[in-house]
């Protein structure tokens, strides 16, 4: 199996990230512009990367009702985002509504349990004594699935539980990947990237271990061949 790589644009302003899009060239073909980026720089960040033949991953994990996550989903997909982040927990009366809303072009990603979280915190977030994680997340992708969405956000350490339950139904996009050796920084449960790819990854989210390097450009590369995107 092979995934895209999607290299993170975690940046407060639209200067950083439009230079490394520059120095990456043609090793990475997909960016994601998450909640920082976007609220600094709003849709021009969007439209920057697509006028120099970028996919976009616009990672704003909408939560909202149905009739406000149907329009939000229909803006990112005018804006020219190739995929976009629900959370699952907004149901999958939510999910549904957006995926109407962004229709064939866009691709809907609902948010099972974010990588920082471990089982005592979503335990508690979820207000229940026991849970795990891997349960959390099948229960969420249930809805995702059900509501027409077209893959989950999941960590790695889930992933081939997802997979190996809703095979090709559900694209799953795993963060929170580190290269063997790296730290973790502030996420709980990591894989690699050639980790992901195993569990059935089919979209690849790097951040630091790329743009906290000394040669982005060899890091990119060496990542995308590593989850066969190189």
């Amino acid at each position: 199996m092979t995934a895209e790589l999607i290299v993170a644009l975690d940046y407060p302003d639209a200067a950083p990230a439009r230079a490394l899009v520059g120095a990456l060239g043609d090793a990475c073909g997909f960016y994601k512009v998450g909640s920082e980026l976007f609220t600094a720089e709003g849709p021009a960040m969007i439209a920057a990367l697509v006028a120099v033949g970028k996919d976009v991953f616009l990672d704003l994990k909408f939560h909202d009702i149905p009739n406000t996550m149907r329009g939000s989903a229909r803006s990112a997909a005018a804006l020219g985002s190739r995929l976009v982040t629900v959370h699952a927990s907004a149901g999958e009366a939510g999910i549904a509504a957006a995926v109407d809303g962004a229709g064939d072009a866009c691709g809907v990603l609902a948010v099972s349990v974010l990588t920082s979280l471990d089982a005592a915190s979503v335990a508690r977030v979820w207000g229940r004594e026991r849970v795990t994680v891997r349960e959390e997340v099948l229960r969420l992708a249930e809805l995702a699935a059900s509501a027409g969405a077209h893959g989950l956000v999941c960590a790695g350490t889930e992933a081939a539980a997802v997979r190996a339950r809703f095979g090709d139904a559900l694209a799953l996009l795993v963060p929170g990947v580190r290269p063997a050796g790296a730290g973790a920084d502030d996420q709980v449960r990591v894989v690699t990237p050639r980790e992901a790819v195993a569990a059935g990854a089919r979209y690849v989210v790097v951040g630091r271990a790329i743009t906290g390097s000394r040669d982005p450009v060899a890091a990119a590369r060496a990542i995308g061949e590593e989850v066969g995107a190189g």
